[in-house]
């Protein structure tokens, strides 16, 4: 009698940023917390030397032969994920196993909510079937992947959530040394997120640009490695060679990451007063600044603000559309909900989704 082949199960959360957006890729300081949504990949042995795809969220299957992967050309489906995981792998020494791989997401696409990384991290679990590698190694293959084959200049923030998160904490990641703390979060607060519905057609195109409008900054501090390297006074030095708009970006920057070293003094005071202040402050600035928030995104910011039970309320994510985060009381959290959605759905028409998280694990084998 023919032995079932054996299904094992791997599962990586999404993350949402608390404060510290748009640093990531500047060498900066960010603060994510991993979700209990997320990613999970159900893998099983092909029976033929070929990597075998299938999503619950797209329609249709692909198959891909093993041998032509390490060379393949990315196809601009949602594949490119795991295929660009897949090379990664294959490029570290590892033998990629026929395998057949079926995904299912919890975490909404398009959201901000880094769907992409956990779709990388838990294929690159599945694919490395057991076979030990850290970590931070994984988060780094996971982030080539992205900027190398899917073509998305992103930083480590997304993959390093994925896999270092830990229950009740957010992470303080240092993405130049690439290490972490973790944070507390207050007791009687609850991070709430509300989804736009919405993804502008700028998002991707505008993530790239202010990549490079950050570049175009940082020519005007010769020898500094990063704008995380920047002060304020050196950039009121260079104020009147610099266009507005580097300008601009580069101010969004410095202050962040300044705000996020303040947002973690704040928790570890438990001062909810001040991190919401923080994550205001914090949309502000992408708002007119760095300019990648929107009309929607606005709305459900200034909105959440004008109720009770909230200290603090901002965009996160690339921006154009996707979530806002708040920090909420849990006392109000419900109340919260239910005036943000009715708000919206009178302005917009929709139906925003609204999720009450709970910050959890990295990713792990369930099954």
């Amino acid at each position: 009698m023919a032995r079932t082949p054996r299904v094992k199960q791997w599962f990586a959360p999404g993350r949402v940023n608390l404060i510290g957006e748009h640093t990531d890729y500047n060498m900066g300081f960010v603060m994510p917390v991993a979700l209990d949504m997320g990613c999970t990949v159900r893998a099983a042995p092909a029976r033929r030397p070929v990597l075998h795809l299938s999503s619950a969220q797209y329609p249709g299957e692909m198959i891909f032969p093993l041998d032509a992967i390490p060379s393949m050309k990315r196809t601009g489906a949602w594949a490119d994920y795991v295929l660009g995981v897949a090379r990664e792998i294959a490029a570290l020494g590892f033998e990629l196993k026929p395998m057949r791989l079926e995904i299912d997401a919890s975490v909404p696409t398009g959201g901000g909510l880094s769907s992409s990384a956990a779709l990388e991290v838990a294929s690159a679990l599945a694919l490395l079937d057991g076979r030990e590698l850290p970590k931070l190694e994984i988060a780094r293959l996971c982030q080539r992947a992205e900027r190398e084959f899917v073509g998305m200049p992103c930083g480590i923030m997304d993959q390093y959530a994925a896999l270092f998160g830990e229950e009740h904490k957010a992470i303080l990641l240092d993405c130049r040394s690439v290490t972490h703390q973790y944070v507390p979060i207050p007791d009687g607060v609850e991070i709430v997120i509300a989804n736009t519905m919405v993804k502008h057609e700028l998002g991707s195109s505008a993530y790239r640009q202010r990549v490079a409008e950050c570049q175009q900054a940082l020519s005007f501090f010769p020898g500094r490695e990063s704008l995380r390297d920047v002060t304020l006074a050196d950039l009121e030095r260079a104020s009147r060679q610099m266009p507005e708009i580097p300008l601009a970006r580069a101010r969004h920057v410095i202050l962040e990451n300044q705000r996020v070293q303040d947002f973690l003094a704040a928790a570890l005071r438990n001062d909810v007063a001040a991190m919401g202040r923080l994550m205001v402050e914090s949309h502000r600035s992408l708002q007119h600044d760095y300019e990648v928030s929107c009309e929607e995104l606005d709305f459900l910011v200034d909105t959440a603000l004008t109720i009770e039970g909230v200290h603090g309320s901002r965009m996160t994510g690339g921006g154009f559309g996707g979530c806002t985060v708040s920090l909420v009381d849990r006392s109000a959290a419900d109340a919260f909900r239910e005036r943000l959605s009715a708000a919206y759905q009178q302005k917009y028409g929709l139906v925003p989704a609204i999720y009450r998280c709970t910050p959890s694990a990295g990713a792990r084998r369930i099954a």
